[in-house]
């Protein structure tokens, strides 16, 4: 016997949305139609163990996907607690149809907060994305339960009666639409199940209807009950005549006798159903977490390390990140983290969740509180996603300090690969730079390594010294003012070791120190730290933004003035450049002839106007571009001075001037044709 019934909404029914809407990916009904069964075979575990049912024997909880291109269906069987006509109604009928124009309205917006996906209903129709016909077959757990047959068309009307389902559970056969025949097809449902149901905490079996059997041999001892036997196999040992040291013929086994047994091929779950993460990290070995990296994210390049996030109170997660490793400068640091909710993946990357310093890393997390929306693809209730976020960043903050601490020489040895990671962290997220700031680490030209309080205090005392000098030449002058800053703390650093390396031998020479900070973000970065180091007056300088006194001999400032004065008009006028800042000098390192310095912020504002795409603007607006420094200790400059008036001096302060480029930046194309040319002319000169 079988009845009808007309869904009780206006418009024509719920499917037009759930086709457009509901789902914007249309492979999830899989993820979807997979999910109930699990939830089905989980409530059935749950009876048993209070005592209201009991399994047969042998039962082994299991879905069956099985695809048929040629009857173009799709079926989604498990062994759950399946439903009585009254459930069918209730979970299937009335909670999708009788709700659906309230569902319409709350939904729109995305804006209701229940969570309605534990729901049979709504995941259930999502079917219909790609099927014209449904219907289910189930037979309930409960005693003297009847099978039941409902089937829907996707119009407004289903029938449902008796059905013919012999075990318990629910069978979900899918009709297939014409744009959707794909979904027959074993190899593409194969992808949507790795993709969305790779650790479902069911086993799921995939096969094709009507393929032909296949088979396997295994050895007598392996047999299991389960295995389908179809014939035993004896093979009888086998020997061979050989000589032994003595000369004699003996016979010898060379193959001992073997049983095998032919039996159906085993199937091969889909589902890894106990993940790494589900684990306590004290059962996982170094070997499983670098196992399960290159399974999920296809990587071949071993992690650097990885955090265990394992969580139960206020809320639950668990979760594995990996810090990847970076081959090179130029490598695309694009992480991926993927979320589950109870082993069903989600999405990857919900910024909501990860933090999006973190979206950097590799990693699986699996939160099951999450207040998904129905399409579970996005989120709602803001402030307790926000914990959840707010965790995950303080662990890996600890995990980094933690390390730091307590593992030094390893946290040293991964520091140029994870410093991206940690300093975009610091950028980005001011609860995770409090907490590891003080932990980033500096590497010095001769590559030792300081977390940055420690360099701070190395370079201070020469600061302090310099300071208590100038204090005391004007205390007679002038009375401090109370509320005076903290004298400056000058971090001097290189951007291109081979580019800057004049700079850097000065100074070497004068036992002076800088760190490398070479990396695309750590423009960004020293702006943070000054910017949270105010109160300590700290200041990131190029080491090539000024020539410091530590560098030239002190001289009174009308010493210098005729030179200063004559070579600014020479180079001013050899250059063709009315506006060039000319500096003489007396260097200690009398080979040095000239150098070019850019202030700091000058360098820092041309940084910032080729990351906004302004770089075709005159930077000079912005103030002075480069100086040159001419050292009047240097033999060649002493010559230009003394013979202004000769024919090779233009050409000299030319060569000159781009020396002095050359090691403070690439010249561009034209500038490097001309000092190539010039530098022959005056190889010339010499050989004549």
């Amino acid at each position: 016997m079988s009845k009808t019934g007309n869904l009780s909404i206006n418009s024509e029914n719920i499917f037009p949305i759930i086709k457009k809407w509901l789902y914007s990916d249309h492979d999830i009904f899989v993820r979807e139609l997979v999910s109930n069964g699990c939830d089905a075979i989980t409530k059935l575990k749950k009876l048993e163990a209070m005592g209201q049912y009991t399994f047969p024997d042998n039962y082994k909880a299991k879905i069956e996907v099985i695809c048929d291109p040629d009857a173009k269906t799709l079926k989604f069987i498990d062994n759950g607690l399946g439903m009585d006509e009254d459930e069918v109604e209730k979970y299937i009928t009335q909670i999708a149809f009788s709700g659906a124009t309230d569902f319409l309205e709350k939904y729109k917006d995305k804006a209701n907060n229940d969570e309605i996906i534990g729901h049979f209903g709504l995941g259930f129709y999502s079917a219909f994305m790609v099927a014209d016909d449904v219907h289910i077959d189930t037979l309930s757990y409960k005693e003297g339960a009847k099978p039941v047959h409902w089937e829907c068309d996707g119009g407004s009307e289903y029938s449902i009666g008796d059905g013919e389902k012999a075990t318990v559970g629910t069978e979900i056969t899918l009709f297939l639409n014409e744009e959707s025949v794909e979904f027959a097809n074993e190899y593409r449902v194969r992808e949507v199940l790795e993709k969305y149901c790779s650790f479902m905490p069911t086993e799921i079996f995939l096969s094709k209807a009507n393929a032909p059997q296949e088979y396997e041999t295994i050895d007598e001892s392996e047999l299991r009950d389960d295995d389908v036997v179809v014939e035993h196999i004896h093979e009888d040992a086998k020997t061979e005549e050989k000589e032994n040291d003595k000369g004699e013929k003996e016979t010898v086994v060379v193959s001992p006798a073997k049983d095998q047994v032919k039996i159906n091929k085993r199937p091969v779950s889909i589902s890894d159903t106990h993940p790494l993460w589900t684990k306590h990290p004290n059962e996982c070995t170094e070997e499983e977490y670098k196992e399960f990296y290159r399974k999920v994210f296809m990587d071949y390049k071993e992690p650097l390390f990885w955090i265990h996030l394992n969580m139960d109170y206020p809320f639950n997660l668990k979760g594995i990140l990996y810090f990847p490793k970076i081959n090179t400068e130029y490598d695309s640091i694009e992480g991926t983290i993927k979320l589950y909710n109870n082993q069903v993946f989600i999405a990857d990357n919900i910024k909501e969740v990860i933090p999006e310093f973190l979206m950097l890393l590799k990693g699986v997390i699996d939160c099951p509180d999450l207040p998904l929306n129905v399409s579970r693809s996005a989120l709602q209730n803001d402030g307790f996603v926000k914990k959840i976020s707010d965790y995950i960043t303080k662990k890996v903050a600890d995990k980094l300090t933690g390390m730091c601490k307590t593992d030094r020489e390893n946290y040293e040895k991964y520091w140029d690969d994870i410093s991206p990671f940690i300093k975009y962290g610091c950028i980005k997220e001011p609860k995770f730079s409090e907490k590891v700031l003080d932990y980033t680490l500096l590497k010095d030209l001769n590559g030792k390594y300081f977390t940055l309080p420690d360099y701070i205090a190395s370079v201070k005392p020469a600061e302090e010294e310099k300071t208590e000098e100038k204090a005391e030449e004007t205390t007679d002058s002038a009375e401090k003012k109370e509320d005076e800053k903290k004298p400056q703390t000058t971090i001097y650093y290189v951007t291109d070791e081979i580019q800057q390396s004049q700079y850097i031998n000065m100074f070497r020479e004068q036992g002076m120190n800088a760190v490398i900070l070479k990396h695309n973000i750590d423009s960004a970065f020293i702006t943070h730290i000054e910017r949270e180091k105010e109160k300590e007056n700290v200041h990131f300088q190029r080491i090539d933004a000024d020539v410091t006194s530590d560098f030239k001999e002190e001289v009174s400032a009308d010493e210098l003035k005729e030179e200063t004065d004559a070579l600014t008009e020479l180079f001013r006028k050899a250059l063709g450049k009315d506006k060039l800042e000319v500096k003489v000098e007396k260097l200690k390192n009398e080979n040095i002839s000239s150098m070019v310095t850019l202030s700091e912020e000058s360098r820092r504002m041309q940084d910032m106007m080729k990351m906004y795409g302004m770089a075709g603007m005159d930077p000079s607006m912005f103030g002075t571009t480069e100086t040159l420094v001419l050292n009047a200790n240097n033999k060649l400059v002493q010559y230009i001075f003394e013979h202004k008036d000769s024919e090779n001096v233009p050409m000299f302060c030319e060569q000159l001037y781009d020396l002095a480029l050359l090691s403070h930046k690439p010249l561009n194309p034209d500038e490097m044709t001309k000092f190539i040319t010039r530098s022959n002319e005056i190889l010339m000169l010499l050989a004549k």
